[in-house]
């Protein structure tokens, strides 16, 4: 159906322009989340078993396994965070409440208290599920701001590209700098070292919160102020087929970025055998996932978001496979390939992230109805449950290839680890492209549902 010009114009002239203030400060608070975010992703695991001291396979089930706990409280959270009432809005806040007991859970989660092999593992499970608990209950609320503050979708992907721009400049710091503090704050005491660097960066994305917090405003209402029913929250997002594409999208690419990310420490300390070039990988890595990120905006100009989606995951899914061809000693060309696998990937986030507010206009224009932040929450679970089921899986291969930390290892332990950041996530960044083939909103559509419900709210505004 083509949308009228007019409609077009209309659209755009709703839609408030969001300061460049406004996009800096929302891109800060992913920056803070960053700080634990990448940390979880590329040295939890290696954390617990070469430091904490238990096995991958023990490390790996329990990542997992904390996920049944999301799978709760994501949903629960996103419910919560639509029917909060305070004077600084419906989900401001919690970026003040929560910045501080985030922190305090990051710390107990990198510290090691001297148990026995049972105790350790019961030490894992109960602060790596508080970490997520208080992350999820901040995180949720964080991510659905990008859906009221600006109603045009365009100007989503901008506020989104930002968004992300912070998150990987996050991972660039954490990735370079976490090699280096945990020694330089421990003096060679590991345990200390992490505990410490940990502190350092609660502090930080304590202050990138509030700075969030402060330049934010939340702009776009629902249709009606009356909440739903969770029950029928969650009944519309089943129905919700644009959403339920994302969701199946979020979770696979989510394993894909995990894998390689988690596996690269491995891959660069047991196969390429240089672990003093773990930070300069990992942060060249986040560095090219940022300018993927900044370059979004101008790909969305001239390639619609479904469009650019497969053929990006298509390109990364090649790229990666190429990658397991690459010898051990040819740093350069593993480095230019993990560059242009960044940069394929980078647009993922600020693309999918948009794309989840469309859908909760979709919602509000199908049904009247609108959660914003359970349409977030509910993705957001997926994004957790794909990086819990790559961190398991490195876990468990690790474990069948028969890896022994900080010990030299089998031909046969080499080859699958590097399996795990080339092959399998190759291979999964191509099923992420076959999926998107059956996501319905295009552009054309979105002008049409922000014109009618614009329709829509004026008509009830002047009823009122």
């Amino acid at each position: 159906m083509t949308v009228p010009a007019s409609q077009n114009i209309a659209t755009q002239n709703t839609a408030t322009a969001v300061p460049l203030r406004e996009k800096i400060g929302y891109g800060l608070g992913d920056m803070g989340f960053n700080f634990y975010w990448a940390n979880i992703s590329a040295f939890l695991l290696i954390y617990y078993t070469d430091v904490f001291g238990i096995s991958a396979a023990a490390a790996g089930t329990m990542m997992l396994v904390t996920k049944i706990v999301d799978a709760f409280t994501d949903p629960l959270m996103g419910a919560i965070a639509d029917r909060t009432r305070s004077r600084f809005g419906k989900f401001r806040p919690y970026l003040l409440w929560l910045a501080l007991p985030l922190a305090g859970a990051g710390v107990l989660t990198y510290s090691t208290p001297d148990l026995g092999e049972t105790g350790k593992l019961v030490w894992a499970y109960g602060t790596y599920t508080l970490l997520m608990l208080v992350y999820t209950a901040i995180n949720i609320p964080y991510s659905a701001l990008s859906g009221v503050i600006t109603s045009d979708s365009q100007q989503r992907t901008t506020l989104v590209s930002f968004r992300f721009i912070g998150g990987f400049s996050g991972g660039i710091l954490v990735t370079y700098l976490t090699p280096k503090l945990v020694p330089l704050l421990g003096q060679g005491d590991d345990v200390l070292g992490w505990q410490l660097t940990m502190l350092v960066f609660g502090i930080a994305a304590a202050l990138m919160f509030l700075i969030t917090f402060l330049t934010t405003k939340e702009r776009i209402a629902p249709l009606s102020l009356q909440p739903n029913a969770v029950r029928q929250d969650l009944a519309d997002l089943k129905n919700n087929k644009p959403w339920l594409v994302l969701f199946a999208l979020a979770l696979i690419i989510m394993v894909t970025i995990t894998m390689r990310a988690g596996s690269g420490v491995y891959y660069f300390k047991y196969y390429v055998e240089r672990p003093d070039l773990v930070g300069e990988f990992l942060s060249s890595y986040m560095l090219a996932l940022a300018l993927g990120a900044a370059a979004t905006p101008l790909m969305t100009r001239f390639i619609d978001k479904k469009r650019l989606m497969v053929l990006l995951m298509s390109l990364a899914g090649l790229l990666s496979i190429s990658l397991y061809f690459v010898p051990a000693d040819a740093v350069g060309v593993i480095f230019a390939l993990n560059l242009a696998i960044g940069f394929v990937l980078g647009p993922k986030s600020p693309l999918a992230f948009s794309m989840y507010a469309d859908t909760a206009d979709y919602n509000e224009w199908r049904t009247g109805r609108r959660a914003t932040a359970m349409t977030f929450a509910a993705a957001t679970f997926s994004q957790k449950l794909g990086g819990a089921i790559a961190s398991a899986l490195i876990g468990w291969l690790l474990a069948a290839i028969g890896y022994v930390a900080n010990e030299q290892q089998s031909t046969g332990s080499q080859t699958g680890i590097v399996l795990l950041i080339s092959v399998i996530p190759g291979v999964i960044a191509l099923l992420a492209a076959f999926v998107m083939r059956y996501y319905s909103l295009d552009n054309r559509q979105l002008a049409k549902i922000q014109f009618d419900l614009h329709q829509r709210k004026a008509e009830a505004s002047a009823l009122s």
